[in-house]
This record gives C-alpha cells, sequence and structure tokens, in this order.
C-alpha cells in the first residue's frame, strides 16, 4: 500500500481524505476527513506530540508551558503516545548485566575463550554462555 498523499501533485495545495474503506466488509464511509501523519491518535495526542517537538524533546520545557502538567504526568503521556503508536518502550533495550559477568565477558574476550561476535551476542542478551 501507498502512503498517503499531504499535497496535491499538480497544484500543490493540500489534499483532504474524503473515502474510506475496508477490503473485509466492503464498507465505505465518505466526507471530509483530516489527513494525519499519526491515523492511530487522538487529537489531544497530536497537540502533545506537537508541544514535544516545538520544545525539542525537554519535558522540563513542556512542564513550563504548563500545558501539560508535571514531569511524570508529561512522562505517562508520552508512553501512552508511543504505545499508541505500536511500540513498547524499552523493549529494544539490551538487558542489564552486572559489572561482574561484564568483566568476566571481557576476560574472556581477552584471553581467546570467546569470540568477539559471541561476547556480543552475550552483552545484547542474545545468549547465554
Amino acid at each position: 500500500m501507498k502512503p498517503s498523499l499531504n499535497k496535491c501533485p499538480v497544484c500543490g495545495d493540500d489534499l483532504h481524505v474524503t473515502r474510506y474503506h475496508c477490503d473485509t466488509c466492503d464498507t465505505s464511509i465518505e466526507g471530509r476527513f483530516e489527513n494525519s501523519a499519526f491515523p492511530a491518535l487522538t487529537a489531544e495526542q497530536i497537540e502533545f506530540i506537537k508541544s514535544f517537538v516545538r520544545c525539542e524533546g525537554k519535558i522540563n520545557r513542556m512542564e513550563q508551558e504548563g500545558n501539560w502538567g508535571s514531569y511524570p504526568t508529561i512522562r505517562n503521556r508520552l508512553l501512552e503516545v508511543i504505545r499508541a503508536m505500536g511500540y513498547e518502550p524499552g523493549k529494544d533495550e539490551a538487558p542489564e548485566i552486572s559489572d561482574e559477568k561484564r568483566r568476566s565477558i571481557l576476560e574472556d574476550l581477552d584471553k581467546g575463550r570467546i569470540s568477539t561476535e559471541d561476547a556480543m551476542r552475550v552483552l545484547r542478551g542474545e545468549e547465554e554462555l
């Protein structure tokens, strides 16, 4: 499926979505809809994202604006937006490895007991030694 267009390729003016169609049940909905880059987000979440970008991602600046609440409230709203976009915060982060285990892995690597690739996989949490 091709991404939606926001500008007319002929004159450059804004385009408007006027029809949605469901291939599963063959339902069509016609009207005049806002063209959104984030269709899964509510209007309030989109305003939050605009503010977040305007404040360059600095939560303390958003807090100073006074529109979004305290630091913990803003942080929670950000996590809600991230989830609404289909992501799970922290899911892609490497697992916590103790300093002792990290030293042991690096020592094994230094002594030639494991390869660089094996050490990297263990440090990323992809496998155990």
